[in-house]
Order: C-alpha cells, then structure tokens, then sequence
C-alpha cells in the first residue's frame, strides 16, 4: 500500500479533490492510503475524503507561519514514510513545499500541470521558459516523490470514500521569528476559475476591453483576459489566463481578439464550449473552436447584446 501526504489549503474549496485526483493517478486509487493536513479546523467538506485528515492539537498555527506547517509535515513524514508528498501551488504552497523539501533533502517539482507514464516511470510535466515549452522531469534518488500542483488544471475526483478517521497530532509551536504586526481585509473578488462562463478578450480588443463587462453581465459571466492585455495595463494579472495566469474550465469561454498562443491554449482545461471571434480564421485558438466567428470582436459583442435584449 502506497501513502501519500496532502496538503491542504482551506479557502480553496474544489483543491482537495483535486490534489486527491493526482494521488489517484500516481498510483492505483485502490493502493494509496491518503493522509490530508489542513491548516486549522475549518475544512472544507471537500476536504473530508481522505483515509486521515490530520489536525494539529490546538490548530492555531497561522498560515504565514509555513516554517511550523513544514515542521508538522516533516513530523508526519516521519511516522507514515509517504511515498509522495503532494503541496497546492498556491502563493501558501509554494511556501511551504521548498521548507519542508528542504528538512526532508529531496527534490521538488514545482507548478505541476500534467502527469504521464513514460516506459513505466512517471514524468511530470512542468511550464519552462515562461510557457514557452514543457518539461518533463523523472524523480531519481531516495526519498518520497513531492510536487505542488498548479490549481484547476486536474478534474475533481469521482466517487471518493468518506473520511474514515479524524486524528489529532500533538504538536508544540516553535518560535519561528515572525512577528505578526497587523492585517487588513482584502476586498472581496470573484476569482475567474469559478465562473462557468467567461468573456475572454485579446489583443484585437485591447482598446475596447471596457466592453467586454456589458457582454458577461448579459451572459452572467465573468470577463478573462490574455497575457497582451494584462501587459498592457489594462486588466489585472487576477484575470489572466494562461500559462503564467489562471487555468480554467468554464463551460462556456468566449475568446475575443484572441491569437491563441501556446500559453494561452495552456490555460484552458475541460472547456466545454468554445467560441472564437477573430478576424484571422487561422489563428491556432480557432482550432479549439466549437464556434468560429470570423469578424470584428467589438462588432460581434454589440450584435449579440442585441440579440440577448431582444
């Protein structure tokens, strides 16, 4: 029986199944033994379909304090020996997963977007170069495999058993020298990963990004954005999609303007549907097209508002 580690994180509520997919396609689903560690008591039920969930007496570690959360993970290592350790690429992952890589002195694969069997091994795919290509990297040497995974990219797991056991691990928190000064709320936002449908614009609408909002309202949807408009100033990076932005899997995604690079096409997983606008036919986002409109983007959004108030 194989065991593997997972950590979780408590306000990603679809990331557990995730992850307990990605255990599931290491190795057989009916040979791995699954230890979930979250980071306090609030989980998510999501989170409840591993053989262990774990919880560290007291559960008041905050979660900037990654230098404990690795020792506890180092500690359950310990006592389980996992095969694999597998770490969220989320900006709390990648903070704990080089700390608790470093206490175990074992390699780490970072920001994981596919898994394939190569001739009996496994190979993890990586983004390199920025996007530009993919690397597949083969663990050698002693030690548990451990990656972090980059969030969306994996389909949920189906039909996972309950958790069968609850445990409490005894743990005293070690001065680790941060201090914690203050906090402040952030504003609320609608993360695009959860939207089922989105209006994607590219550089073909950069100087009418602004219109893409009427559209996803009439569509109830979000809007999205390419790397070119990100770069250029005009959406923030949190509505990114690509490579080095968000991967997605709306069951609607409208891209307006949109090339269709490598990176781009990279962040884009189990879409459902997808309409291309775009005045090149043979732009590559074409080919993944359900749909493809050839034409003026802004000329398309104010024919179907049309059609939609109609």
């Amino acid at each position: 029986m194989k065991k593997c580690l997972v950590l979780l994180e408590n306000n990603q509520p679809n990331l557990p199944l995730e992850l307990l997919e990605v255990a599931h396609r290491i190795f057989e689903k009916s040979s791995v033994f699954t230890v979930g560690l979250p980071l306090d008591s609030q989980i998510a039920s999501s989170a409840e379909y591993f053989d262990v969930l774990v919880h560290a007496e007291g559960s008041q570690i905050p979660a900037y304090d990654t230098a404990n959360i690795a020792l506890i993970a180092a500690k359950l290592h310990e006592e389980y020996g996992f095969d694999c350790i597998i770490v969220p690429a989320t900006n709390y992952g990648r903070m704990v997963a080089p700390r608790l890589a470093m206490r175990l002195d074992v390699g780490l694969v970072a920001d994981v977007t596919g898994l394939e069997q190569v001739n009996g091994q496994l190979e993890m795919i990586r983004p390199a170069y920025s996007g530009k290509l993919f690397a597949g990297i083969v663990k050698k040497g002693m030690g548990p495999l451990m990656m972090t995974i980059r969030p969306g990219v994996f389909p949920a797991a189906t039909n996972p058993f309950k958790t069968t056991q609850h445990r409490v691990f005894p743990f005293q928190r070690k001065s680790s020298g941060i201090t914690f000064i203050g906090s402040r709320e952030k504003p609320a936002t609608k993360d695009i990963r959860d939207s089922e449908v989105l209006i994607s614009g590219g550089g073909g609408v950069l100087e009418h990004f602004s219109r893409l909002q009427d559209l996803s309202e009439a569509l109830r949807g979000q809007v999205s954005a390419s790397r070119r408009i990100v770069d250029s100033g005009v959406a923030s990076r949190k509505i990114q999609v690509g490579q080095s932005g968000k991967t997605v899997s709306p069951r609607l995604y409208i891209a307006l303007g949109i090339y269709g690079s490598v990176q781009h096409m990279e962040g884009l997983k189990n879409v459902q549907h997808l309409i291309s606008v775009n005045i090149d036919p043979l732009a590559p986002i074409c080919s993944l097209a359900d749909v493809v409109v050839v034409g003026d983007a802004v000329d398309f959004i104010d024919q179907l508002l049309k059609r939609i108030q109609r």
